[in-house]
């Protein structure tokens, strides 16, 4: 999860859970639990939050903790911070990772949600789900939101740069059903509504006439269609993966039979690669690339634009919604290491671009990097969930910091 631009938490606490009672069976030793195809190495020298926690309040029990795998695993941020777009914001963030054989030789299945509330009247509260069942034959996923913005957009294109503020609710549901064709391979069937209402805007800062304007204003809109996807996925922790790739290619039609305001089609292709350095940091290569066509009469809320994938977690450098266009191209690559030997502590390196069409043209004629570095905290070394503090910095002095749980892709 993704809170955008100059971030400061002025109360963090961190809690992690264990799914069930655990009883330690080896003493001194590194113990091979196998998840899948993955073999996730464990010790007692790795230590979590809830290891600290058990060192500071308790180290009877500090010194039973297991190296059993357990079928539950729930992790929990709130937080309090303070940022220049938001004000004063208070965050709710959490996942459970769980399995859903008896064996744990399925994927790792996650729930996550997101509360969200701020001075700038801001309201957020998002659910997502990657539930993996029948020793990983099938597979569902959902995304839901109820959102309520006020959002600084910028209009059309990556050379767009006068602000317009609009506000508006949105509700969003997303669900899709995946079945195994072969292997890794998977074709999936959904269903994406996306509502949004009661949109008003402020209007340039210049007084010029807004692009959302130009565009086609609407105080409202509704999409509602279908999906097909065909999906490439072996890795077996999307929290935090150690190896593996992902491949996603979706289209999407919005249909005025099933309620769509208009009728229009996006096509995205999601592209994520990990490359394993050694068995013994667990350093890892990331690559991720996002593009995203659409065509038809496209709401402006609809189209393409930063950070407004699933998670929310593209474009590090910029706040949410910076850059927007009926097509988009998105980049990103990441060097993740350990800090610490006992595992608590570790580090990224990023960088990232984004391009996305201009207005009445309709070609890509800029391109908006960005970099950074961030600092990762272990909070449950059995899901493999660290919280993200990163640090970035993009062109026109976009700078700030972005904290997340789990990683960014």
């Amino acid at each position: 999860m993704r809170i955008s631009k100059w971030i400061i938490g002025v109360c963090f606490i961190v809690l992690s859970f264990k799914g069930a009672a655990q009883q330690d069976s080896t003493k001194n030793k590194q113990k091979k639990v196998t998840i899948g195809l993955e073999i996730v190495i464990d010790s007692l020298r790795q230590q979590d939050i809830i290891n600290i926690l058990k060192d500071l309040f308790n180290s009877d029990i500090a010194k039973k903790d297991s190296l059993k795998l357990s079928k539950t695993q729930f992790s929990l941020i709130p937080a309090i911070g303070y940022s220049l777009s938001t004000g004063f914001a208070f965050d709710l963030t959490a996942n459970v990772a769980f399995f859903t054989d008896k064996n744990h030789k399925g994927n790792f299945s996650v729930i996550d949600g997101e509360l969200v509330y701020d001075t700038q009247n801001q309201k957020i509260f998002a659910s997502r789900s990657e539930i993996w069942f029948g020793e990983n034959n099938f597979k569902f996923t959902s995304d839901l939101r109820a959102e309520q913005y006020p959002v600084n957009t910028y209009g059309l294109g990556t050379t767009a740069n006068i602000a317009n503020t609009l506000n508006y609710n949105h509700i969003r549901v997303y669900s899709t059903i995946y079945k195994k064709i072969t292997g890794a391979f998977y074709f999936g069937v959904g269903y994406n509504y996306d509502s949004h209402f009661d949109i008003h805007q402020n209007g340039n800062a210049d007084k010029s006439v807004s692009q959302f304007t130009q565009y086609g204003f609407s105080q409202a809109s509704i999409s509602s269609g279908y999906s097909l996807t065909l999906l490439f996925d072996n890795r077996r922790n999307h929290i935090n993966p150690l190896n593996g790739g992902y491949a996603s290619l979706s289209y999407r039609d919005n249909l005025t039979l099933l309620g769509s305001d208009s009728h229009w089609q996006s096509l995205s292709v999601d592209l994520r690669k990990y490359y394993r350095l050694s068995t013994v940091t667990n350093n890892v290569l990331a690559f991720w690339a996002l593009c995203e066509f659409t065509t038809g009469n496209v709401p402006y809320l609809d189209l393409p634009s930063t950070a407004t994938d699933t998670y929310h977690n593209s474009g590090r450098g910029y706040t949410a919604q910076r850059f927007r266009g009926k097509n988009e191209l998105y980049l990103e690559a990441e060097y993740r290491f350990r800090l610490t030997r006992n595992g608590l502590i570790g580090g990224v390196l990023f960088t990232n671009a984004e391009s996305f069409s201009e207005f009445r043209t309709n070609q890509f004629v800029k391109i908006a990097p960005a970099a950074g570095a961030g600092l990762r905290i272990k909070i449950n070394k059995q899901s493999n969930t660290n919280v993200g503090f990163d640090y970035a910095y993009g062109i026109n002095n976009s700078r700030g910091l972005f904290v997340n749980l789990g990683e960014y892709f």
